[in-house]
């Protein structure tokens, strides 16, 4: 692990620094996972959300204005074919807070086992749940969660979320404790973020024990109260990323659309940044103009893209370690077994 002062200096790093740290950061990313990159695909289940987060276009004060929907368990089963046949292992169900979507998600998730035989990662992104939801999905058959802090400082979380960190903190480690491989997540470049806020995000990705970790710059979406703030900035964000790979080299760290939003190649640059995840969207072209992620003028990733980038970057993709790590150790996917070479 790194002291905070060594991730502060690679959150600042340019020039010969930078390319010093991205090489590092990719020798720490083969030599837990080699030289691969994973696939998700993803389904963008609803974009109906009960939070009011400030950079958000999907926000509840927006509710009204926009045109809503809902995925129902075939819609949702239909999709998941499509991932089947695209060669892709693991399906991430993702979208707004809200009760209104969970009988279909908890209907849904056994059939996608059915259709995968078993051998599926199902990986949830649905936010704040009480325990005993996330013990029903759990035990319904999905296997991992995601639920991005977006900022570990409590004032500025509650400025842009207005909820609680403790609470979303919370959730993460109840899923953790249910036996979910959990995934968290920042944001940087925030309005009124610091530099040293950034370093907390990174080392409470390391103390809380989670499995993933994303880093996205701040994207200002319209409708939104921060439109006119100034974008965020992908060298930070870049740099924030390989600090992550140096400061916990087992954890599975996505190239988000984020990158390619602010910045053309920013995906590749994530890539050689030491990130080793990326996803493929696979929601139908309607319900995707209105999952307005960052508004309707949203870069969307398909299958050919990634595997063009990859191939790029000199490395193939690869399925769930997950799984493969199920199967090696006679394990269920979430019991908590080390990630380190399972490649």
């Amino acid at each position: 692990m790194l002291t905070r002062s060594e991730i502060r200096t690679y959150l600042t790093a340019t020039g010969p620094a930078q390319e010093e740290l991205f090489a590092k950061a990719r020798q720490l990313r083969e030599e837990h996972f080699g030289p691969t990159v994973i696939l998700r695909g993803v389904i963008e289940v609803t974009n109906v959300c009960r939070v009011n987060c400030d950079y958000c276009p999907m926000r509840r004060d927006n509710t009204r204005d926009n045109d809503r929907y809902f995925m129902s368990s075939n819609d949702i089963l239909e999709r998941a074919g499509a991932i089947q046949k695209a060669g892709i292992d693991i399906i991430l169900l993702q979208g707004g807070e809200t009760p209104r979507n969970l009988a279909a998600i908890e209907d849904v998730i056994p059939r996608i086992r059915e259709l995968f035989d078993g051998r599926v990662e199902i990986l949830l992104n649905l936010g704040n749940m009480r325990r005993g939801q996330y013990e029903h999905l759990r035990n319904l058959g999905a296997t991992s969660y995601i639920l991005k802090h977006e900022t570990s400082d409590p004032r500025l979380h509650e400025t842009m979320r207005h909820e609680s960190l403790d609470d979303r903190l919370q959730c993460v480690r109840d899923l953790l404790d249910l036996g979910y491989r959990v995934g968290t997540g920042l944001i940087s470049s925030l309005p009124g973020q610091t530099l040293d806020s950034i370093v907390d995000d990174i080392e409470l990705a390391g103390t809380l024990g989670v499995h993933m970790c994303s880093v996205s710059p701040f994207v200002p979406a319209p409708n939104t109260p921060l439109q006119i703030a100034p974008a965020g900035s992908n060298e930070l964000a870049l740099n924030a990323l390989a600090a992550l790979r140096l400061h916990r080299p087992e954890l599975l760290i996505p190239s988000v659309s984020a990158l390619e939003k602010t910045s053309s190649g920013g995906q590749s640059r994530g890539l050689a940044a030491g990130a080793n995840v990326m996803t493929v969207n696979f929601t139908g072209e309607t319900d995707r103009q209105r999952y307005l992620i960052y508004g309707k003028d949203r870069f969307v990733v398909n299958k050919q893209y990634v595997e063009d980038l990859v191939r790029a970057s000199g490395l193939q993709t690869r399925g769930s370690v997950f799984l493969d790590l199920e199967a090696a150790t006679n394990t269920p996917v979430g019991a908590g077994s080390c990630l380190r070479c399972t490649s």
